[in-house]
C-alpha cells in the first residue's frame, strides 16, 4: 500500500478531487473518509456522487446512517454511509454493508467506528487541517487502486 500526501486549499479543491476519483470509481470499491469533524469527508463525497450524475446536494448520511443512490440519479449505484453516530463495530455489523459491495460503490465516513471491520481493499483518505486552515489530505492507496490513483 502506498501513501500519497496533498495539500487542499478550500471547498472547491475537495470537490475537485472527489469529481476526480469519480471517474475512475467501480462497483465494489470502497472508499473511507476519515479525519475530524468539519475536514471535508462530506464535500469529498459530494464531489464524487457530483461527478457521478447526482443533481442537486447530497444530504450529509448521518442521521439516515446508509444513505443510497441508484441509477439512473447516478452512473453506478452509490451507498454513502456515515458511522459517525455507532458506538462498537457490532453495529456496524447490522448495517450489512458488506452486501452493498456485490452492486455498488461503498463511501464510508468515520470508517474507524468498523473496529477491524474495513476491507483491506479500501481506499483510505485521511484529512486533517493544517496551519492555514487548508487540509493536507493522506491517501493510503491499496493495490487495487495504484494504477488508478496515479491517473487522479
Amino acid at each position: 500500500m502506498a501513501e500519497v500526501v496533498m495539500e487542499l486549499s478550500g471547498e472547491a479543491a475537495m470537490l475537485d478531487l472527489g469529481r476526480r476519483i469519480a471517474i475512475h470509481a467501480r462497483i465494489g470499491d470502497v472508499i473511507a473518509l476519515e479525519g475530524g469533524l468539519g475536514a471535508g469527508k462530506t464535500t469529498l463525497a459530494r464531489g464524487i456522487l457530483e461527478a457521478l450524475g447526482l443533481e442537486g446536494e447530497a444530504p450529509s448520511p448521518s442521521f439516515a446512517i446508509v444513505q443510497p443512490y441508484d441509477v439512473p440519479d447516478v452512473r453506478l449505484p452509490v451507498a454513502h454511509v456515515d458511522l459517525y453516530r455507532l458506538d462498537a463495530p457490532e453495529e456496524a455489523e447490522e448495517l450489512a454493508l458488506g452486501d452493498y459491495l456485490m452492486d455498488s460503490l461503498l463511501i464510508i465516513e468515520w470508517p474507524d467506528r468498523l473496529g477491524d471491520g474495513l476491507w483491506g481493499h479500501a481506499l483510505r483518505l485521511n484529512i486533517d487541517f493544517t496551519e492555514d486552515n487548508a487540509r493536507r489530505l493522506t491517501a493510503d492507496v491499496p493495490d487495487a487502486w495504484t494504477d488508478r490513483w496515479s491517473q487522479i
